[in-house]
């Protein structure tokens, strides 16, 4: 008997690490199932084609985005629980971004012409984005790149960011303490979090998310997917939140183990009296 409430003790304690632990929340939340995701409104005037869920919370207004002019590949919400969701699970890996330890600090740097691998890059005020930029992920898997910004992201036109090297599962954080503005044609890879607002002009793209925690989304002929053949998750894997709530790399060495290993626990303490009984049968 006692073998059985020792089993069943095992059971119930991997199951709580597996779902109480922290370590296995996305970064993300329910803010990864977005786009676009705006405060105050959502305002498009153009072709814009998002692909993704597009919200606003405490706002309530999504002007030119239901196929006139633009299409969304996704639902809308708009001033309720979903989009309020999404904001606070936002908000949260806003602040959790920008507790990250710094691993370079770019302040005054143009990013433009830079090639850059898997680190935490900090720039004290603004950023600028003038021609292309280069991020090499060096085949490795839940490579992270993150930018905390502690002001303005300004980009110029035609400028555009890339990922060479490519492992699965990658993640792009832009962590931007005011305003973000991509320039007309701009390519852009990544998750924006915007402290304030967040200005496409025109042709601007982004495979990736565009989300205003205090601001509007405002977008001009746009082209923006939180998926894409390059990237199925939308650059949102390479962090996780440790054991302290802290978001750390996946690959960090004291990030807690991958959901499939507890899973396999789990199963193979549940069938182990399964093994017992047919040992026994067997006698």
């Amino acid at each position: 008997m006692r073998y059985k409430y020792s089993i069943i003790s095992a059971v119930v304690a991997a199951a709580s690490f597996l779902y109480g632990h922290p370590g296995f929340t996305q970064v993300l939340g329910t803010a990864d199932n977005f786009a676009v995701l705006g405060s105050s409104t959502v305002t498009n005037a153009g072709s814009t084609d998002v692909t993704g869920d597009v919200g606003v919370d405490p706002g309530s207004s999504i002007v030119g985005l239901a196929g006139d002019p633009g299409i969304v590949n996704g639902t809308t919400y708009t001033a309720g629980a979903v989009a309020l969701q999404a904001q606070n699970d936002a908000t949260l890996a806003y602040n959790g971004l920008v507790g990250m330890s710094s691993t370079s600090v770019l302040t005054g740097t143009d990013l433009g012409t830079l090639v850059l691998t898997p680190g935490v890059y900090t720039f004290a005020a603004t950023a600028q984005l003038t021609g292309p930029l280069v991020l090499n992920a060096q085949g490795l898997n839940n490579a992270a790149f993150v930018f905390q910004i502690g002001s303005t992201l300004t980009t110029a036109s035609s400028s555009s960011v890339s990922l060479i090297n490519a492992g699965l599962n990658d993640g792009i954080f832009w962590d931007v303490g005011s305003v973000a503005t991509l320039g007309t044609n701009t390519s852009f890879i990544g998750n924006i979090f915007a402290n304030q607002g967040i200005t496409l002009a025109d042709g601007a793209g982004i495979n990736g998310r565009a989300i205003a925690l205090n601001g509007a989304v405002t977008l001009v002929d746009n082209n923006i997917s939180n998926t894409s053949v390059e990237s199925p998750n939308g650059f949102d894997n390479g962090l996780m939140y440790g054991t302290d709530g802290e978001i750390v790399p996946v690959s960090n060495p004291v990030a807690t183990p991958e959901p499939a290993t507890v899973y396999l626990l789990c199963l193979g303490l549940a069938l182990w009296p399964l093994k017992r009984f047919l040992s026994w049968k067997m006698i």
